[in-house]
């Protein structure tokens, strides 16, 4: 059995309209989701499939970190795709700090996010004092260097070029692959 704390306003998320995101969660990795909307807590009880329960949990963590549910779901589809939470105030000094490199990763506009997801894959979510990234470990690692790159400082530009050289790489790669 597995723990997710949740803010409060992500409860209804994972709930979904008439409890329909629960129940996709629930059926697909053949664990329950106990929610207690008081508390903020979702206990995942685990089914016949242990990995399920874990994966369920990953899918729980995601939508907490403010990620749309159906966002979420591939990771239960697809065992290569998972989670990976940036805690920013671990970076920032202040609040005023936390929302300037804040700023920085999301862009003008969304435009660093959206490009950082349409190069490399991945679906960004930055929520509360988190960025979180759902996409494969690769795609992952990359991700979080662009976003390591902008907290540091780096011009918007420098990390597009990064993020398109990365892009042909990875492109490469599966070509090499197949």
């Amino acid at each position: 059995m597995t723990h997710v704390k949740v803010p409060k306003d992500r409860i209804g998320a994972i709930i979904g309209p008439k409890g329909s995101v629960k129940e996709l969660i629930e059926s697909k990795s053949d664990a329950k989701l106990d929610i207690d909307s008081e508390s903020g807590v979702v206990e995942i009880i685990q089914g016949d499939d242990p990995v399920g329960a874990l994966r369920a949990a990953e899918v729980v963590n995601a939508i907490a970190r403010g990620f749309n549910p159906d966002k979420t779901i591939s990771m239960l589809d697809d065992d290569l795709i998972m989670l990976e939470v940036i805690d920013l105030s671990k970076i920032a000094s202040t609040q005023k700090d936390l929302l300037r490199l804040k700023g920085r990763i999301i862009g003008k506009g969304g435009k660093t996010r959206e490009i950082t997801e349409r190069l490399i894959g991945v679906k960004i979510s930055v929520y509360g004092k988190t960025v979180s990234i759902i996409g494969n470990p690769e795609q992952n690692q990359i991700a979080r260097t662009a976003i390591e790159m902008l907290v540091d400082g780096a011009p918007h530009g420098t990390v597009y070029s990064f993020l398109e050289k990365k892009r042909q790489e990875l492109l490469q790669s599966q070509l090499d692959y197949y």
